[in-house]
């Protein structure tokens, strides 16, 4: 039976890869790079923020990357009011606190970024831990950011679910062991099938605590 949640945070909690492309794509072009959004696709993919510097500028030193990010959260914050929880994201959790199952967040995102976007939705307190890109040394599709939240919440990862939008966030919770339902707002179902989510569904107004336990019977 299921014990615990794991969510991702961009495109699962919030709708926000929209704001993140326009954050990249204006930094970028501050360091004389201009790329379309096909080109950009890659930041979608639950890498961390130094993945991504490195595949876009080559390599940097640590200091550079360190500056550089906190540049490019700048951008996205100037975004962050366009933001929105993903559909049926709010009345999934209160599912949750009715079943007293516990949450956490396992995101390649920085803390401060996600602490800060939790905060103004004002469900930072609904989850019981928080997993960020500094917390491991590998990014997804690397298991240790599942495996981290696991750890915290005190749950074997075979009855954990993890709930992600990506590719590499659906590999890195089946190498934990977990369940994983994937988030396919953006007509991204086949991938996520065929990277062994085993649900897919658009939102999470389209599927319920019953569909999750079901998976685990």
């Amino acid at each position: 039976m299921v014990a615990g949640v794991i969510f991702d945070f961009d495109g699962v909690i919030v709708d926000s890869h929209a704001a993140h492309m326009k954050a990249w794509k204006a930094f970028l072009l501050t360091k004389g790079k201009a790329f379309n959004d096909a080109e950009l696709s890659f930041v979608r993919e639950g890498a961390k923020r130094e993945e991504i510097l490195r595949r876009f500028l080559g390599e940097l030193t640590p200091e550079q990357i360190a500056s550089y990010g906190v540049e490019k959260d700048k951008l996205f914050q100037a975004s962050a009011r366009e933001l929105k929880l993903v559909p049926g994201f709010t009345e999934f959790l209160l599912q949750l606190d009715s079943a007293v199952l516990p949450s956490a967040v396992a995101t390649s995102g920085s803390r401060s970024r996600v602490e800060q976007t939790l905060q103004a939705f004002n469900i930072r307190d609904r989850f019981q831990a928080l997993i960020a890109a500094e917390d491991v040394a590998r990014g997804k599709p690397d298991p240790d950011l599942f495996l981290l939240a696991a750890q915290a919440l005190q749950i074997e990862p075979s009855r954990i679910l993890v709930c992600e939008d990506a590719v590499a966030g659906v590999l890195a919770a089946k190498s934990a062991g977990m369940k994983c339902v994937g988030i396919a707002a953006n007509g991204r179902e086949s991938l996520l099938k065929q990277a062994g989510a085993d649900l897919v569904v658009k939102d999470f107004a389209h599927t319920n605590l019953n569909d999750v336990r079901c998976l685990f019977a």
